[in-house]
């Protein structure tokens, strides 16, 4: 999950750009120190939610084919829900909330 976060964050902040090639799953496994097997598999996930291509020759490649479909936002709204729940737990206010999620998108605007 971290490989994938670190990708699509990268992606977000305009680090990673469509057509960019990837490190091979051999290399990230050796840069890292991890399984190849963590890595493929970060990868087919980013290539099943349409944030990488795989070409022949280029391996992993960045592309522009996400979208939030129903089934995005519904699993959005899971992942959110306990960090909403934690922070209103402790007292934070909508608008402090909100708040900080505007920071945040602040960062990607205009960066894909």
């Amino acid at each position: 999950m971290q490989i994938k976060n670190q990708i699509i964050e990268g992606i977000a902040l305009g680090m990673l750009k469509e057509g960019d090639e990837l490190p091979s799953i051999r290399q990230l496994a050796t840069d890292f120190g991890i399984n190849l097997h963590t890595v493929k598999k970060a990868y087919d996930i980013l290539k099943d939610e349409g944030f990488l291509n795989v070409h022949r020759r280029k391996g992993y490649v960045v592309t522009k084919n996400a979208t939030a479909d129903d089934n995005f936002i519904e699993s959005l709204k899971k992942e959110i829900h306990p960090i909403l729940a934690n922070a209103y737990c402790r007292g934070m206010t909508q608008d402090e909330i909100l708040r900080i999620c505007k920071e945040i998108l602040e960062q990607f605007k205009n960066k894909v």
